[in-house]
């Protein structure tokens, strides 16, 4: 099976690509092959059209909490919803996400998918720091868009399938919460660099423990101090697991709600 991995952004450029990781998966091992860099949404949008059969496991959230959806007022499905969103302006959608935490208590303004609770992620709202509402802002409507298929969410074509992933869970994992990457210069030490390898060797030592299969991967990918070729390859693990689950749901919690979406993991079981 052709699988690939997409360290996605909200903001690609020549300098922060959309960066996918192709690899072939033969049930037993995954194996790396080629790079890509996409330097716009419509590098992102081409790759998802490409002829399948293959499935990719991208890096951002593909919805949002139920308990936001139904306090904004959106309609209670993935797809109006997602159509709703993407019929906005990002301006409009970051006011939307800004107005609605003035009105409301502290420790109440940003909530959590089901899936970012047992992943410890961050909210989907989060227009901040990571900003993850863009990329959802921005990753969402192109996928309904599309036509792929998202397990359970969207029934497309079924030679091209999407699942979400989430390399933090799979990194912490590993190294436990080891900062390992960062987009700033000053801050890509020779100790980032040292926990990529430790992550990478790990994942090489444990994947078939942990997710049932080999890694095959050159160690020439820890070196994107950034780490986005790394994450994609752990992307591309997510969506590998995903792929090998496909006869049980491709590894659907039992707590699975269509309108959130969750995370292609064994650890959010």
């Amino acid at each position: 099976m052709h699988v690939i991995g997409i360290d996605f952004t909200s903001v690609p450029s020549s300098r922060k690509p959309i960066t996918a990781l192709h690899c072939s998966f033969d049930g037993k091992i995954l194996s790396a092959d080629t790079l890509e860099e996409w330097t716009d949404f419509e590098m992102f949008e081409a790759g998802l059209q490409r002829n399948g059969p293959w499935i990719a496991g991208i890096d951002f959230p593909f919805g949002q909490s139920r308990e936001f959806v139904k306090n904004i007022g959106w309609p209670l499905s993935w797809a109006d919803y997602v159509a709703h969103v993407g019929s906005l302006e990002r301006s409009e959608f970051r006011d939307v996400l800004l107005n609605y935490k003035k009105l409301r208590a502290i420790g109440n303004k940003e909530h959590r998918r089901a899936t970012d609770k047992l992943a410890s992620s961050i909210s989907p709202q989060k227009l901040y720091g990571v900003p993850v509402a863009l990329m959802f802002f921005e990753g969402a409507p192109r996928l309904l868009g599309s036509g792929v298929t998202i397990p359970h969410m969207q029934k497309g074509d079924p030679l091209r399938i999407v699942v979400e992933a989430y390399p933090g869970i799979l990194a912490r994992s590993l190294i436990n919460r080891r900062s390992y990457k960062s987009d700033t210069k000053r801050k890509q030490t020779d100790e980032k660099f040292e926990a990529r390898r430790e992550l990478f060797h790990r994942l090489k030592n444990d994947a078939i423990t942990r997710y049932g299969f080999a890694v095959d991967a050159p160690e020439g990918i820890c070196d994107d101090p950034g780490a986005d070729h790394l994450d994609a390859l752990l992307c591309a693990v997510q969506a590998a697991w995903a792929w090998s689950k496909r006869e049980s749901g491709y590894g659907k919690p039992d707590n699975f709600d269509a309108l959130e979406g969750h995370i292609a993991d064994p650890h959010l079981l």
